[in-house]
């Protein structure tokens, strides 16, 4: 290396004392160096104002949102209400919907008011739209087998069709009807056979949809819905057929596609390993079958099933059919594995006249709370007469198999109840519609709101078992720090 690029190596603070000295030495050097060191301190400036002004932006701009522009109203959401109807009769029918859309879903359900003190002159006609309004045309003496059924787009207008299937002697006839218009699409359609009340549409696994209905003989019939609307147009169809099931069929005529242990009461479309599977619930036995082939997965023997069963989650993995088998001080609620029809719970319970179906509603740990009516009395007790007895409400959790909670008692006569989760993701509630038993004899009319959480404080624990680890308050507590979710 050149001598002086070494002796600056070795001494770099001997070499930067000379640079020093050199422009002391050097008036112009060091005029120039004075007259460019201000740019820096103004740069730095600039930069700190910018800063502080875009931060006193963000800090006003959260203030005017969090404090000064109001916040939208929020209906309140009551843990109690009820409304009575005096001189009224009412139907079993009780439904919620969000109508007003406000997120919270709205009780919806039938009276009527026999003497007009109620000053309701309004009906549903008188709020929001009518879309369309047809009369329907049935012959004479026939029977309407189903409500309103939805089938695919048949006419291609862009919305689901609706059928509605009658009995007109003694043979299943079909209506097609437009969901956007209303219009009849084609003429009746006949499926062939006698049938009874319980249809279904279900959807192969191949996109080919098929109505099933009990039939003649304790079996299942069902009929392409392609072949019903060929029929009743004279014309083709966009919909499909399943190669497999037209086999089954015979092609042409509706026939039995499966038969039943004893008369068919009850089909449910129900969660299966690659699309949708059948629960068949007859009078002998309760069969799972496969949704292409109707090859049975598993059979229950049931003798008494009257009700139609409810679904939910007993373990996080573990989707469960609900069953009540007999009725009255032979009731006994069971849950199946939907998967297996291995029995999971079972439990004694006895039942009233006049007690509501059954209902779930999903938790927040992917399991579902299940709520029961009946009469529970702890052992080596008197029965209570049926008639001076009160429906009882009990609540239960797979978490805690060997509890069961008393939530309230109810002498009016019930007819319809439901559990609803009325915002998402919030507070359960039961909703009871009570009233005379019959139509004939105007009465009181009740429809009430009970939130979940505010019933579970007053409960009853009753243990199914001897002992448990839990006192009663611990286990109330349990149920009140349960969350419950909406379906997905």
């Amino acid at each position: 290396m050149d001598s002086k690029d070494l002796e600056a190596e070795i001494h770099p603070l001997k070499n930067e004392d000379k640079k020093l000295q050199a422009n002391v030495g050097n008036p112009a050097t060091t005029e120039e160096s004075s007259k460019g060191s201000p740019r820096q301190p103004r740069l730095s400036r600039c930069r700190t104002a910018a800063f502080f002004l875009s931060l006193f932006v963000c800090l006003f701009v959260v203030f005017v949102v969090s404090f000064i522009i109001p916040c939208p109203d929020r209906p309140a959401s009551q843990g109690v209400w009820r409304v009575d109807y005096n001189a009224a009769v009412t139907y079993d029918f009780l439904a919620t919907e969000d109508i007003n859309r406000d997120r919270i879903q709205d009780v919806l359900f039938l009276y009527k008011n026999t003497n007009g003190s109620n000053n309701f002159n309004l009906s549903c006609t008188d709020e929001g739209a009518t879309l369309w309004r047809h009369p329907s045309r049935f012959g004479r003496n026939t029977s309407v087998l189903s409500s309103l059924l939805q089938l695919p787009d048949v006419d291609a207008d862009g919305a689901p069709d609706l059928l509605v299937l009658t009995q007109e002697e003694k043979e299943v006839g079909g209506y097609i009807y437009s969901g956007s218009t209303g219009r009849q699409i084609g003429h009746r359609g006949s499926l062939g056979v006698g049938g009874t009340t319980g249809s279904l549409v279900h959807v192969t696994r191949a996109g080919a949809p098929y109505i099933l209905f009990p039939c003649a003989a304790s079996s299942l019939c069902g009929c392409s819905v392609k072949g019903l609307h060929e029929t009743a147009t004279g014309s083709g169809s966009p919909l499909k057929r399943d190669p497999r099931w037209e086999g089954a069929l015979n092609a042409s005529t509706p026939g039995p596609v499966w038969r039943s242990p004893g008369a068919l009461r009850y089909l449910m479309s129900v969660p299966g390993r690659a699309g949708e599977d059948l629960l068949l619930v007859g009078a002998e036995a309760c069969v799972l079958a496969d949704g292409q082939d109707l090859t049975p997965r598993w059979t229950f023997r049931a003798a008494q099933v009257f009700r139609k069963p409810i679904l939910g989650h007993y373990n996080p993995d573990t989707m469960a059919v609900v069953i009540e088998n007999g009725t009255g001080v032979d009731r006994q609620i069971l849950f199946l594995d939907l998967s297996t029809g291995a029995v999971l719970w079972n439990q004694a319970l006895p039942s009233l006249p006049g007690d509501p179906p059954s209902a779930s509603l999903p938790t927040a740990d992917r399991r579902s709370a299940f709520f029961f009516w009946g009469l529970h009395e702890p052992a080596g007790t008197n029965q209570t007469e049926p008639g001076d007895a009160q429906h009882s409400l009990y609540m239960f959790h797979p978490t805690l198999p060997g509890v069961l909670l008393e939530l309230a008692n109810i002498s009016a006569n019930i007819v319809a109840f439901q559990a609803v989760l009325f915002e998402p993701s919030r507070h359960a509630a039961c909703v009871l519609l009570t009233g005379p038993a019959s139509p004939d004899t105007p009465g009181t009319v009740s429809v009430a709101k009970h939130k979940v959480r505010d019933l579970v404080p007053s409960s009853r624990v009753v243990r199914l078992a001897e002992g448990g680890p839990d006192s009663d308050q611990a286990v109330r507590d349990r149920f009140s720090r349960l969350r419950y979710r909406s379906e997905a």
